[in-house]
């Protein structure tokens, strides 16, 4: 899917920048367009509260960072196996000049992280009419 969506806008669109500055576990994210020319990414982080979550704009970029914590009413010799991932963890993706930056919004609901990324004015596809010359 990612090969494709490369393809699809060029390898320098949305990029991944995850250049080894990773904590214990990375979150998975999707990013798509939306029928209204917004991208969206979103960001599984079960079990996260909002509080543990920092998205930053800035310089054409979007970072998204935080911490999945352990239980705290759970005692740490009393866990028996661990599988899940805790710890910090730490997304940037290069945003395309298109996008707003001044109208990101950012929702979490139910351990989905949605940022939502309009395109300028300007960036959205328009209709032209054709004159046909005599």
């Amino acid at each position: 899917m990612q090969d494709r969506l490369n393809r699809l806008f060029g390898n320098v669109y949305l990029r991944d920048e995850d250049t080894g500055f990773r904590g214990s576990w990375v979150p998975t994210v999707d990013i798509y367009e939306t029928e209204k020319h917004d991208l969206v990414l979103r960001a599984e982080l079960p079990g996260m509260s909002r509080e543990d979550i920092e998205v930053t704009v800035e310089n054409g970029t979007i970072v998204i960072k935080g911490e999945k914590k352990f239980d705290p009413a759970v005692k740490e010799e009393s866990y028996r196996r661990i599988e899940r991932a805790y710890g910090t963890f730490h997304r940037s993706f290069t945003l395309p000049n298109t996008v707003d930056t001044g109208k990101v919004t950012a929702d979490f609901k139910n351990g989905v992280l949605t940022v939502t990324l309009p395109f300028k004015e300007e960036a959205k596809p328009r209709t032209v009419n054709v004159e046909v010359a005599a």
